[in-house]
């Protein structure tokens, strides 16, 4: 179910062009036309856009906001949680104190000041996500490596004299890379979650479309066009629990624990 949901939505972000060609930004219609409407399923909003577009539009946004991020964050976070977890001692330290520094901060908090610092724009919110999102990566891969790096075929390559980043991304790094794609595939939800919820607050792209966006924008009219927040937040809803479905099925599959029971 959440593959064939997150497959719904990324056929609806890739023939977006194609479904409507004028864009999301243009205005079609009388304003504030209810869903249902000839020629407009799911209505207007409040300058006459269809939001029919918007969402189809707000689509791409959101899924490649949530999926660079998650990138960037993985990269970074792999990267450190595999050099403490692996060399340990002052390394470890430095890199931990640093994680522990960043955790105390709350992470919307902290991704708010980031992008309220500097001009609001696409790659500033993906910075700001991908900056508060790595703590977590970190603690998880340094475990992994912690685990790994007593394990018998890693005391063998270095009994070989195999080099350390060859022992670490050719034998360590795909034993420990089963909890970091399910790890991955819940974090691309939550920065879905926090692109929309900046964008609600005015500190988004405003030349982009983005769910977050389309709420914001019909929040002064929620109680005459409820619609206007709904279907995005709707599609918000839809995506974060196929995502979240998908992690959990990858969960049960890759988990040799899991896979017993």
């Amino acid at each position: 179910f959440g593959l064939a949901g997150l497959g719904a939505i990324a056929v609806l972000a890739a023939s977006a062009p194609l479904l409507f060609p004028g864009g999301p930004w243009k205005m079609v219609a009388m304003p504030m036309l209810p869903p249902l409407s000839p020629g407009f399923p799911l209505g207007t909003d409040i300058l006459g856009r269809d939001v029919a577009a918007q969402v189809a539009y707000g689509a791409v946004v959101s899924l490649a906001v949530g999926i660079v991020s998650t990138m960037a964050t993985l990269l970074v976070g792999i990267v450190l949680g595999a050099l403490a977890g692996y060399l340990g001692g002052r390394v470890d330290d430095i890199v931990m104190r640093v994680t522990e520094f960043v955790q105390t901060i709350p992470s919307f908090v902290l991704a708010v000041v980031l992008v309220a610092l500097f001009t609001p724009s696409l790659a500033m919110v993906i910075i700001a996500i991908s900056i508060v999102s790595w703590p977590p990566v970190v603690r998880l891969v340094r475990g992994e490596f912690l685990s790994l790096r007593s394990r018998e075929f890693v005391q063998a390559c270095v009994a070989m004299g195999m080099g350390d980043a060859r022992i670490i991304l050719l034998h360590c790094l795909p034993n420990a890379l089963p909890p970091i794609i399910v790890t991955g595939s819940l974090m691309v939800a939550t920065a879905i979650l926090t692109e929309a919820g900046l964008a609600f607050l005015g500190l988004g792209d405003p030349n982009v479309m983005s769910w977050g966006t389309i709420i914001g924008a019909g929040r002064e009219v929620l109680r005459t066009a409820w619609y206007v927040c709904t279907l995005p937040g709707v599609a918000i809803l839809f995506t974060v629990l196929a995502l979240n479905l998908v992690g959990e099925g990858l969960n049960d599959a890759l988990n040799p624990r899991l896979k017993e029971r």
